[in-house]
């Protein structure tokens, strides 16, 4: 049985995956979904690069084929631990992160979070204005559930700029799902992305927006789910060779 790690987003927590996770099990495939560094339960400790891989790699000692799937922050980190890990996935779904993470906007969009970061209630009523603006009530639910961290965003930005998305892209062997909404603003290099896979394939989630986990759950566990299948698959016919 395939196993899929869900790794969240910036600012957010396991509880982002909660239908997901709930729909996985319901089809028979295992999920995990754990907290990174500076999110969720771990909201006071530091984020790193380096503690988002020893959480990964902690995660995924499961035994049976892996699919790991990132959303934004958890697309770039679940790109960088597949071309990196010791023991590779058998396949990677990256949503929301076809922009290379360089130059003047993630400039100013470390600025923004360090004023954020500021305010009075570490941007927690902020946080919340978004969520409510942005998803609906359920994924707020699941969103709110685990807390948003508006105060990791710095250090979570300044971990990504040191990752190279395409040249680790280049590396992974296992399928790789590029996923996006139609109307996501990270949409920027997907064709890039897509071109570095040695076996991609893109997806795109028409009227979505950069949460399309949240804001269209369907389509995206669709997608988990096709990767998970086409892992049974390949470890099935590799157990007959």
């Amino acid at each position: 049985m395939t196993t899929v790690l869900l790794v969240h987003g910036i600012r957010t927590s396991a509880t982002m995956w909660r239908r997901q996770v709930g729909a996985l099990e319901a089809a028979g495939v295992q999920a995990l979904a754990p907290d990174l560094p500076g999110h969720g339960t771990r909201r006071e400790e530091e984020f790193t690069v380096a503690g988002a891989m020893a959480t990964l790699t902690a995660a995924a000692q499961v035994p049976g084929p892996l699919v790991v799937a990132g959303l934004s922050l958890g697309g770039y980190l679940a790109i960088h631990w597949a071309a990196t890990a010791e023991r590779p996935p058998d396949g990677v779904v990256a949503a929301s992160c076809s922009t290379v993470p360089r130059g003047p906007g993630l400039t100013g969009y470390r600025a923004l979070a360090r004023l954020v970061a500021r305010l009075p209630d570490r941007g927690a009523g902020l946080g919340d204005a978004m969520a409510r603006r942005f998803l609906p009530p359920e994924a707020v639910t699941d969103v709110g559930a685990g807390g948003i961290a508006l105060e990791v965003m710095d250090a979570a930005l300044a971990g990504v700029a040191g990752l190279d998305p395409l040249a680790e892209l280049a590396a992974i062997t296992a399928p790789v799902w590029i996923v996006n909404g139609r109307l996501d603003h990270f949409r920027l290099h997907e064709r890039r992305y897509l071109r570095a896979c040695r076996d991609g394939r893109l997806v795109h989630v028409p009227g979505a927006t950069h949460l399309v986990a949240l804001t269209d759950p369907v389509p995206f566990t669709r997608v988990l789910l096709e990767a998970a299948a086409v892992a049974d698959a390949r470890a099935g016919s590799e157990a007959t060779r």
